[in-house]
């Protein structure tokens, strides 16, 4: 469930972003909008290892374990950069529109911190193996 809404949510921000940007915008100085506008590669990879996480999941696939870590550190890379970008610009203090941001930057670290430990701690059962140095 956690990957579904990783996936449409990541949809959503985009959707918005590009339709009526205000709605979301933490701030509106171009500096702002051209960091912004550097991170859909970055989230549709995020989307992609969320699928791709899910289908193998779903399938009961070894491939499971790779995808799952895949979304796990694709999520804490894009919070690196939010949060070190948030923090060294003032937006988590700008009223609403930052409140909005520590919002997305929370989840997105327990969101990717979950999907690691989900991964790791049941790697030999995502493997399938029975291997006691994988547990």
């Amino acid at each position: 469930m956690m990957l579904v809404i990783a996936i449409v949510i990541d949809i959503a921000y985009w959707a918005i972003w590009f339709t009526d940007r205000d709605i979301l915008a933490s701030s509106h100085r171009s500096a702002y909008y051209e960091f912004e506008n550097a991170f859909p590669l970055a989230d549709l990879w995020l989307g992609l290892a969320c699928l791709g996480a899910l289908v193998t999941l779903t399938r009961r696939t070894p491939m499971a374990l790779f995808w799952i870590l895949c979304a796990g550190s694709a999520g804490m890379y894009l919070f690196g950069m939010d949060l070190l970008y948030d923090l060294e610009h003032g937006i988590f203090t700008s009223g609403g529109g930052g409140a909005v941001e520590a919002g997305i930057v929370g989840m997105t670290l327990v969101f990717s911190l979950t999907a690691l430990r989900y991964g790791w701690s049941r790697r030999s059962e995502l493997l399938g193996t029975a291997d006691p140095h994988l547990s």
